[in-house]
């Protein structure tokens, strides 16, 4: 059974940094590609960043690019997204997903975590 569980949200400044964390069992990974999407209140969940599980190739939405790094621990497991540089519009419950496309919308994912928030006040 496949799982997903991020961990790392909490409540922040704006100009402060998190670290989201995603720990994924279940399954061999390889050749997937794991993302990360968030959704605010009262609007659609949207692509945030994306990483394949090599670390070769990563995708970022310009939102953003220059202040999030993602990257994976293949011997943990783990895929991390790094976000620096907080401001109040990156509130939102941030998802790890996992599948078998390079996409940025969410239907191309077929594994979900159960979310984490992470609320940035101004």
């Amino acid at each position: 059974q496949v799982q997903l569980v991020e961990s790392g949200g909490g409540l922040v400044q704006a100009g402060d940094s998190l670290r989201l964390s995603c720990a994924a069992s279940g399954r061999t990974f390889r050749g997937y590609v794991l993302a990360w999407f968030r959704q605010a209140p009262g609007k659609e969940r949207e692509f945030v960043a994306a990483i394949n599980w090599s670390g070769g190739s990563t995708d970022y939405a310009d939102s953003v690019k220059g202040r999030f790094t993602i990257s994976t621990d293949k011997a943990k497991n783990t895929v991390y997204l790094q976000m620096n540089s907080l401001k109040a519009e990156d509130t939102a419950v941030y998802y790890c997903a996992a599948g078998a496309r390079w996409v940025r919308y969410d239907s191309g994912y077929g594994y979900w975590g159960q979310g984490t928030q992470v609320t940035v006040s101004s």
